[in-house]
C-alpha cells in the first residue's frame, strides 16, 4: 500500500473515521429493523387480543395454550383467523383451523 505498513494505516485518523462511519449506519439500520420488527408484533399482538375476545364469544373460553398459540401468530395469520371465526360453529372449528394454519 505505498510503502504504508497495514498497522500503520488502521491506526490513521482517516480509518478510524471511515469505519466509525460505517458502524454507525450499521447500527442505525439493524435499529430501524429492529423497530419496524417490533412494530409488526405489536400490531400482531394487539389483532390477537381484539381476535381472542371474538373467538371466546363464538366458541367459549379459550384454553392458555391455544391463546398462546395465537398470540405468537404473525399478523397475516391472525387477520385471517378473524376472518375465518365468523363462520366458526363451535370449538371444533378452531381447533380444525388452528390445524390447518397454525
Amino acid at each position: 500500500m505505498g510503502g504504508i505498513a497495514v498497522e500503520d494505516f488502521t491506526q490513521s485518523q482517516i480509518y478510524k473515521e471511515i469505519v466509525g462511519i460505517g458502524i454507525a449506519e450499521g447500527e442505525a439500520r439493524g435499529e430501524a429493523r429492529g423497530e419496524a420488527r417490533g412494530e409488526a408484533r405489536g400490531k400482531a399482538e394487539e389483532a390477537a387480543v381484539v381476535t381472542l375476545r371474538l373467538l371466546a364469544r363464538r366458541c367459549g373460553p379459550v384454553s392458555p395454550a391455544i391463546t398462546s398459540r395465537i398470540k405468537a401468530l404473525p399478523l397475516a395469520q391472525v387477520e385471517a383467523l378473524a376472518e375465518a371465526l365468523l363462520d366458526f360453529q363451535g370449538p371444533a372449528d378452531l381447533d380444525d383451523w388452528l390445524a390447518a394454519h397454525g
